[in-house]
C-alpha cells in the first residue's frame, strides 16, 4: 500500500495514476499543463478509490506525492516513506 497522511491506496492503483500523469503530461510538450494544476480527476480510467481525493482541495498534492511515491520502485521494498508496508 501508498500512504499519504491517512489516506491509504493499493500499490497498483497508485502506479496507474502515475501512468495517468505522466501520460497527459506528454501529449504535446509545447501546451504541457503545469504538473500543479492538472488533475487526475478529470481521467476517465482514474482508479475508483481515488474519487473521493477529487473533493479534497489539496487533492492537487496528494496525487502528486503519491505519484513521486510510484517514481521509484523502492515503494515495492518499503523503503520510500509514503508507504505503508510490504505484501
Amino acid at each position: 500500500f501508498a500512504q499519504d497522511g491517512d489516506l491509504k491506496f493499493p500499490l497498483e492503483s497508485v502506479k496507474k495514476l502515475k501512468e495517468l500523469m505522466d501520460g497527459n503530461r506528454h501529449i504535446n510538450p509545447r501546451m504541457m499543463v503545469p504538473m500543479a494544476s492538472y488533475s487526475p480527476c478529470q481521467e476517465k480510467h482514474l482508479p475508483e478509490e481515488f474519487r473521493p481525493v477529487c473533493k479534497r482541495e489539496d487533492a492537487a498534492m496528494i496525487f502528486r506525492r503519491l505519484s513521486l511515491a510510484a517514481e521509484d520502485d523502492l515503494c515495492e521494498i518499503c523503503a520510500n516513506a509514503a508507504c505503508a508496508g510490504c505484501f
